[in-house]
């Protein structure tokens, strides 16, 4: 192989990890994300949204495919004006007091906050575009957001019972 193709090669997989790892790189037609808590519950406070908090991390590859193809999915995307987004890093020294707040054990994990600060329910590990649809049509009536987009029906499992929500 020349050095030409090498080099060629060597710049591709580079890219391809660099755009799966960098917690910024989220999909052109996914939500926008907040990167911090606090500023995303301001957001939340002043939108009357509520907020999802996905603790995820760059090694992690469920957390990887839940933000390459569960959050911009075509199910998913009725709700991204519905609540307030923020992606935060589990591998970071600051998101620590706030993962054991939230009883954060694994990743990926998604958190339900009410605009109030209530926490609504979480689950960890990853789930299929249409599940997680699902999932946001249930916390947003639970929320008061009203009706949303059609999804399949299913009850609700708050935090702490070790189940989906």
């Amino acid at each position: 192989m020349n050095i030409t193709v090498k080099a060629a090669l060597f710049t591709a997989a580079l890219f391809a990890l660099v755009s799966l790892v960098l917690p910024g790189a989220m999909a052109a037609d996914g939500p926008t994300f907040h990167d911090n808590f606090d500023k995303a519950r301001a957001a939340s406070k002043e939108s009357g949204r509520p907020l999802i908090a996905i603790f995820s991390a760059s090694w992690c590859p469920p957390c990887q495919q839940m933000k390459k193809s569960v959050y911009p999915s075509k199910e998913v995307r009725p709700f991204h004006d519905a609540f307030v987004w923020a992606y935060l890093d589990a591998d970071a020294e600051t998101n620590r007091p706030l993962m054991t707040q939230l009883k954060v054990s694994g990743i990926p994990h998604v958190a339900f906050v009410a605009v109030d600060g209530q926490i609504m329910g979480s689950f960890a590990g990853a789930v299929a575009p249409t599940e997680f649809a699902r999932i946001l049509t249930q916390v947003k009536a639970e929320a008061g957001g009203g009706t949303a987009p059609a999804s399949p029906g299913g009850s609700a499992t708050k935090q702490g019972s070790g189940s989906k929500r």
